[in-house]
């Protein structure tokens, strides 16, 4: 059987109409229909989270983690931002059995979520971890210190099982980047794994986004359930199309097939 991931930066409150923005998000992965979803930039209020809203849309099962990257604007840059805090998510087509906020290392910002949940898998034990990292140039010391942290939080044998590990992010670099060296060394990336265009690109430039680089900064990466083991791709893909309007996101995301033994 296969595992349908998907990693999906969605923007917070960012740009000129999130909620319709968030309406697009439904509708592709609606159309897509992942097991699992790793989410970057999601909104949070005390009230509620984007993660729930989106899991009662879905029919799925949520977990959220608060105080990720970027910081929010201060002050907002319009009233709906108001009040609202920036986390990570997972979204999962079983129930989530557990889940635990790492805080990454950092020497000049708050120290980011590492959202690691364990998923009740017809299979057994599914982790899946989602997280947003330091992007800067200026602290380029903590970018690396925070893939080198995850590195270590992915291969801790307690993790160890029949399925891989499934690290979804929005790692702030390209593939080639120092900053990823220390994940790509007990990783591998599912994208490339699946005979994804080397080319292709996750940031995109929409309306209302900061001008980057566009290039692939969004991952889906696999570590094989056990020492030794073998991890397959059936295909790769990216998705929510940024040329209709609103564009959902100012990234598209990442979905990949995992083969599972079974």
């Amino acid at each position: 059987m296969d595992l349908r991931a998907m990693s999906w930066n969605i923007w917070w409150r960012f740009g000129d109409d999130w909620r319709a923005r968030q309406d697009r998000v439904v509708e592709v992965l609606k159309a897509l229909r992942p097991d699992v979803v790793g989410l970057q930039e999601v909104w949070s209020t005390p009230s509620r989270t984007q993660a729930d809203v989106l899991a009662a849309e879905l029919g799925m099962h949520a977990a959220f983690a608060p105080e990720s990257f970027p910081p929010v604007p201060s002050p907002p840059e319009h009233p709906d931002q108001a009040g609202a805090d920036l986390g990570v998510a997972v979204l999962s087509r079983w129930p989530v059995v557990r889940q635990q906020a790492k805080r990454l290392p950092s020497t000049r910002r708050h120290r980011p979520p590492a959202l690691l949940v364990t998923v009740d898998h017809p299979l057994g034990p599914l982790h899946v971890c989602s997280v947003s990292t330091e992007w800067s140039s200026t602290y380029a010391d903590d970018h690396l210190a925070q893939t080198e942290a995850l590195a270590d939080l992915v291969t801790n044998p307690t993790l160890d099982g029949d399925l891989p590990v499934v690290i979804a992010g929005d790692l702030r670099a390209g593939p080639d980047a120092d900053a990823l060296r220390p994940l790509l060394r007990v990783t591998v990336d599912a994208w490339t794994l699946g005979g994804g265009q080397p080319d292709a690109a996750t940031r995109c430039a929409v309306p209302g986004a900061p001008r980057q680089p566009q290039e692939r900064v969004d991952y889906l990466l696999l570590r094989p359930g056990r020492p030794g083991a073998g991890v397959s791709v059936r295909d790769v893909a990216l998705a929510g199309r940024t040329d209709d309007e609103p564009a959902p996101s100012n990234h598209l995301a990442v979905a990949a097939d995992i083969v599972l033994d079974g």
